[in-house]
């Protein structure tokens, strides 16, 4: 147990953030939650921790954000899916710096642990040109050809992580995230992924009786989409691993096009719809997906929540969220 230890979440007014700082309370931490965001946007509030609107760019933010941690989680970022990241290559790349000034202060105050939130999108883009795709194992990030903007932002901090717990000792762990969702997510705004988009889409039809969706590309792009619950489990395992030094897979093996994807969330909501493929959109590669033998190997575990499963809570959770007067900030 965490024997009041005091776990820092940058990050923490996001999707994945408000998901761990939950339940690294559940485990005994105090916890901290640190957002650039004003709290009435942050996706979930927890009132046991204690909150703070921070914005972690700034070396004196960080400073005051993770005064006395024991752990630190670094997830903040500024991110979305691939329409966002495709036209806010500049604001991706800023994210280097919360992640650098992170580092600098966790050397400075001594913690336990500093977890880093990497990304797929590290991934070697030469490597993902085919649906088909062989599923990427770690090396596969080198030699380098990121996503542009994002990607580079992810792969530049990875090495950084690598450097302070050389360099100076700092005890970093870092998680290369495949395709996160679940409730409690984006899922309007332009910054949503597409299990969330595709949700938000086919309920959008169904409630103005318009059978039909747009759907980026041609639909044959394919990807691996992990489970909320899967990823918390994994930042856990990883963070207190021993072994677990360099960035390691944490995405499912589950591989979808997104034709298929549509299919899933057709069927959950009992119609079928006209597709209508926006061929010039941002679509990103053609293929990408998790090879989970190392984590298999260090961990003995695997993100493993059906991607139907997954799918049926998130669809649920959108629809309740798109059926009601819910202020931004809630959802």
């Amino acid at each position: 147990m965490a024997r009041g230890e005091l776990a820092v979440v940058g990050g923490g007014g996001g999707f994945i953030g408000g998901w761990l700082a939950k339940n690294l309370l559940e485990q005994g931490y105090r916890v901290r939650a640190v957002d650039i965001k004003p709290q009435d946007e942050w996706y979930q509030v927890h009132p046991q921790a204690e909150n703070l609107q921070l914005d972690l760019k700034g070396l004196e933010n960080c400073r005051r954000a993770y005064k006395g941690a024991d752990r630190i989680y670094q997830l903040a970022a500024d991110m979305g899916g691939m329409g966002f990241i495709e036209n806010n290559k500049a604001l991706c790349m800023l994210s280097v710096l919360p992640n650098t000034h992170g580092l600098m202060v966790a050397q400075e105050v001594g913690v336990k642990r500093f977890f880093y939130s990497s990304s797929a999108c590290v991934y070697n883009a030469e490597k993902q040109k085919d649906a088909n795709v062989t599923a990427l194992k770690e090396e596969d990030a080198y030699p380098a050809m990121a996503e542009d903007g994002y990607g580079w932002e992810k792969l530049f901090s990875e090495r950084m992580c690598r450097h302070f717990r050389e360099d100076f000792g700092v005890p970093t762990r870092v998680a290369r995230f495949h395709n996160v969702y679940g409730p409690h997510g984006t899922w309007d705004g332009g910054r949503e992924k597409a299990p969330a988009a595709i949700c938000r889409k086919v309920i959008k039809a169904k409630l103005e009786g318009k059978h039909e969706i747009e759907i980026w590309g041609d639909g044959s792009q394919t990807r691996s989409f992990m489970y909320i619950d899967d990823c918390i489990k994994g930042i856990n395992m990883i963070t207190d691993s021993e072994h677990v030094l360099e960035p390691i897979n944490l995405g499912s093996s589950e591989l979808v096009s997104i034709n298929q994807l549509v299919d899933i969330v057709e069927d959950l909501a009992g119609i079928k719809l006209k597709r209508n493929y926006k061929l010039d959109a941002p679509k990103g590669v053609a293929g990408r997906n998790s090879d989970n033998t190392k984590i298999k190997q260090l961990l003995n575990w695997e993100p493993n929540t059906r991607l139907r499963v997954g799918m049926e809570k998130t669809y649920r959770w959108i629809h309740d969220q798109m059926t009601s007067k819910v202020p931004v900030g809630a959802r």
